[in-house]
């Protein structure tokens, strides 16, 4: 086994380096969820600011739950590869910029601590969408989420995003210390907007000078984020080491396009983003973002969910059927119909991108992966422009096949009778739904419909929308070979 990735020192030819001095960075941002879309997205971006306009803006990151990923990171010194594959090869870059990691759960004072240091002028997140706290129904406080009712009990003692965003920003108002600025980086439309509205619901049963403070001194910038992020694997880490000669258990690995759209509020400076390739700041994110979410993750979820139930194991797989890409293709172009221009974008140009991104034989990502979570996903991806399209006189039949899809496999069954985990924060609430319903498209596409909260009645109202996805569940229910539409 190869020694450990520790320092820059040594290291392969192959592996492109930080092209700064790591000794002079300070840090400015501290980060919660150091997961793998964060080491290929955020981290990634900020190297190169402090490549182009340096700055002390190196990164601390806390993970709020599991401790491997910072424990890998803090073994390596930070140090991790972001491995970029595309069908002409594999890339190595070492991301240097983040300094220190911590685990809340072992030592929660400290994480406190470092959000109320004056030198955390920006505290971001990829926490992903359940652990806001969040009522889909509604887009509120959820006051039933675990996290949510432990930090209302004892808000001094956080363990939630929420808890400790609010926490940490009540301790620099009582010290007179500038606030940091929240910089939410998960797939939620208007996800600062979101964050904002929650933060200050919380405040508001808490402590209402703290929640004026907030709302006229805290921007909460949204941001569109886009780069596909397989988990890694032990092929990841073998590239890792081969193209490093050193063994790195951070390791990731993504595609080489990457974007991210950021809107400029910020309460006490930021690094040099825009001049990364992929990265632009706005004023305003949300036409970049409904496209994204309607265009890249509605497909995304289709194809997901048609391949994983179809016995796909990966995207790349799925985009070998000519018909689900074409499938796919021609949902991008419904998605499109829902959409103002975007500023600077060519929708058709966009979609033909995206699916050579689907295609892309070196990326894994696998259907299962993105198959999770859909209860928090298909509302933004799916569901909301199946309603303006169904408004505007559209039909919506590619959002009546996903949504079908999404509910052959929320049964949890494979045709061959082999059970699989649901893995979605309402799986139990969904089992329980159609537990004693015939396995047929009219039984379980009218139970699912009754799930509180996810459906809109614009959509289980329109009896021709409604019977197209029981009609189309019960092709899937009927034949697992995935029959053309």
């Amino acid at each position: 086994m190869t020694e450990r990735l520790q320092t820059l020192s040594g290291l392969a030819p192959t592996a492109k380096l930080p092209a700064y001095d790591r000794s002079q960075l300070k840090s400015g941002i501290l980060h919660l969820g150091p997961g793998a879309f964060f080491r290929a997205h955020f981290a990634p971006f900020t190297d190169g600011a402090l490549t182009a306009a340096g700055g002390d803006w190196g990164i601390e990151v806390a993970s709020l739950r599991t401790p491997d990923v910072a424990d890998n990171l803090s073994a390596q010194d930070g140090l991790y590869t972001t491995l970029i594959r595309d069908t002409s090869g594999t890339t190595a870059e070492v991301i240097g910029s983040i300094l220190k990691a911590h685990v809340a759960p072992r030592d929660p004072a400290g994480l406190l601590g470092r959000l109320e240091d004056p030198a955390i002028r920006i505290v971001s997140m990829t926490v992903t969408e359940k652990a806001y706290g969040f009522d889909p129904a509604t887009g509120g406080l959820d006051l039933k989420h675990p996290d949510i009712v432990a930090d209302l009990a004892n808000r001094h003692a956080p363990r939630g995003v929420i808890g400790y965003l609010v926490e940490g920003l009540a301790r620099r108002r009582q010290k007179g210390i500038a606030p940091f600025t929240p910089l939410s980086c998960d797939n939620l439309p208007s996800n600062g907007a979101v964050l904002k509205r929650l933060v200050l619901e919380f405040t508001s049963r808490i402590d209402a000078d703290l929640h004026r403070w907030i709302e006229a001194n805290v921007p909460f910038p949204s941001t569109m984020v886009d780069r596909i992020t397989p988990a890694s694997t032990d092929a990841t880490y073998a590239d890792a080491a081969r193209l490093t000669g050193r063994t790195d258990m951070a390791a990731i690995e993504t595609e080489p396009f990457t974007q991210w759209v950021i809107e400029d509020h910020f309460a006490n400076g930021r690094p040099a983003w825009e001049k990364v390739r992929g990265a632009l700041m706005v004023e305003d994110v949300s036409a970049y973002e409904k496209m994204k979410l309607r265009m890249l993750n509605g497909a995304h979820s289709l194809l997901a969910y048609l391949g994983y139930i179809g016995g796909y194991e990966f995207i790349r797989d799925v985009m070998d059927d000519a018909a689900l890409a074409a499938l796919a293709y021609r949902h991008m172009h419904a998605a499109a119909r829902t959409l103002d221009p975007v500023p600077g974008i060519n929708l058709d140009d966009y979609a033909n991108e995206l699916i050579a991104r689907f295609a892309n034989k070196a990326i894994a990502h696998r259907t299962y992966q993105i198959a999770m979570d859909g209860t928090q996903k298909l509302p933004q991806r799916l569901l909301e422009p199946a309603c303006e399209a169904l408004a505007h006189g559209d039909r919506a039949e590619t959002y009546a096949i996903a949504v079908a899809a999404w509910m052959r496999y929320a049964i949890g069954e494979h045709g061959n009778g082999e059970r699989y985990e649901l893995r979605d924060p309402r799986a139990a609430e969904i089992e329980a739904l159609i537990a004693d319903v015939p396995r047929t498209g009219p039984a379980i596409s009218a139970a699912l419909f009754t799930l509180p909260g996810l459906f809109p009645k614009t959509l289980t109202e329109h009896r021709a929308w409604a019977q197209d996805v029981s009609d189309k569940l019960e092709i899937l229910i009927q034949d697992d070979r995935l029959p053309l539409f």
